[in-house]
């Protein structure tokens, strides 16, 4: 959005400067606030609500990472844009990608593809790589784990494909929510042609948000549900595995 000084501004939630699992090599991360989806298991539901986050111009939040490009280079890393969604505010994302691309850095997106058509052509050209979570296969158990329809992140994830744009895959297992079988079975069916995927990614559910729900007098549906144990994640592996999926 344009403030009152004709200033393109965003809303910021927070930054980690030493990044090591948004992409490769060390990274610059902005995490932006706002996202349409209702996860469950989201552990930073204070990102839900886009004016929670600071209003900052994009030449105040650029000044900031200036400094880091040249070390985020060295150390094969970049910048990657997150949440919340990103996608929530295109225009702030698109610019922060244009500026980080034209300083020679490594570009992610870190989206859930629900508002991929948010995502234009341009936008995407300054992206290379697409840190994609899916976060079922079966879009009852995606309903259900995010109040949103799965159909949106499936045909970004083809367009994506089309434009050969490489993209890791993220997938949150969560007991008696995401590990069904059939559930995982979907999702490594609906992945497996795709030659634009780099890796797969399974995430263990964990409750280090719960006090956040706590905290904003909102209902934790999980707080019976326990982390995955080895063998639940074993188990998950085994079935992307039949599909010659390998997974970290």
């Amino acid at each position: 959005m344009i403030n009152e000084q004709n200033q393109l501004t965003g809303y910021i939630h927070s930054v980690e400067t030493g990044g090591t699992v948004d992409g490769p090599g060390v990274r610059y991360v902005v995490f932006l606030s706002g996202c349409p989806l209702r996860c469950q298991y989201c552990h930073n539901p204070d990102m839900m609500k886009m004016k929670r986050g600071t209003q900052k111009t994009i030449d105040d939040v650029w000044g900031d990472i200036a400094p880091y490009a040249s070390f985020m280079k060295r150390a094969k890393g970049g910048i990657t844009i997150s949440g919340g969604e990103p996608l929530a505010q295109p225009d702030f994302t698109h610019e922060l990608l244009k500026r980080a691309k034209a300083h020679g850095m490594h570009t992610a997106l870190d989206t859930s593809g629900f508002l991929g058509e948010k995502a234009t052509d341009e936008l995407l050209d300054n992206v290379d790589l697409v840190l994609l979570d899916i976060k079922s296969g079966i879009p009852e158990t995606y309903m259900q784990a995010t109040g949103v329809s799965l159909v949106p992140t499936l045909n970004f994830a083809l367009r994506l494909e089309r434009l050969n744009k490489p993209m890791w895959i993220r997938f949150v297992l969560v007991p008696g929510l995401t590990d069904d079988p059939d559930n995982i079975e979907r999702l490594a069916e609906f992945i497996k042609p795709l030659k634009a995927i780099e890796r797969v990614d399974i995430l263990p559910f964990h409750k280090m948000g719960e006090y956040k729900w706590k905290d904003m007098g909102m209902d934790y549906k999980l707080k019976d549900t326990h982390e995955p144990t080895l063998e639940e994640i074993e188990r998950a592996r085994a079935i992307f595995a039949k599909h010659g999926i390998e997974t970290r």
